[in-house]
């Protein structure tokens, strides 16, 4: 399956080439590629390539997540262009397992990343009915949130930020 992020998490359209994520079932697990933008913004986080890195969320990032809609339990899986990662396991928000190692390879040239990633079929939660992705880059106020499926305009409360 091939899933394009075109937009915010809020509705709106994005600026550049859209960030594509293929998933395709393996007897393994789930082959996770990502085709992005490269922006560079923020710099390399300072961890080893190829390894976990606690809090890679505020870098520039492509992660998905896998939920069970009725027991709230969800798998969360970051990949940034530098080659590091991040799985955590959570249930209702709440971290439960974290730092789960990860066969993932990432490559930069120029303006462009991919990264191809293997999620072991264990590390999914039982009765997956739900995925969303995600593309994060950027700093400051400049930090963008982009949605494979955004929240509608028309739902977003005054003062809200995404939610990941």
């Amino acid at each position: 399956m091939e899933f394009k992020i075109e937009h915010t998490w809020d509705s709106l359209p994005v600026s550049h080439e859209p960030v594509t994520v293929r998933l395709k079932s393996g007897n393994a697990g789930l082959l996770m590629e990502v085709s992005a933008p490269f922006f560079n913004d923020p710099p390399a986080p300072l961890g080893e390539p190829g390894k976990p890195f606690s809090g890679l969320w505020d870098y520039e990032v492509v992660e998905s997540f896998f939920l069970n809609s009725e027991t709230k339990d969800y798998l969360e899986v970051e990949l940034c262009p530098h080659g590091q990662h991040l799985v955590l396991l959570l249930s209702g928000g709440n971290c439960f397992e974290k730092g789960l190692d990860l066969i993932f390879k990432a490559d930069i040239n120029w303006n462009k990343w991919n990264g191809t990633a293997l999620i072991p079929w264990r590390y999914f939660p039982p009765g997956v009915d739900k995925m969303n992705s995600y593309a994060i880059h950027g700093s400051g106020m400049g930090r963008t949130y982009e949605a494979l499926y955004p929240i509608p305009r028309e739902d977003i409360e005054l003062g809200q930020g995404p939610n990941l």
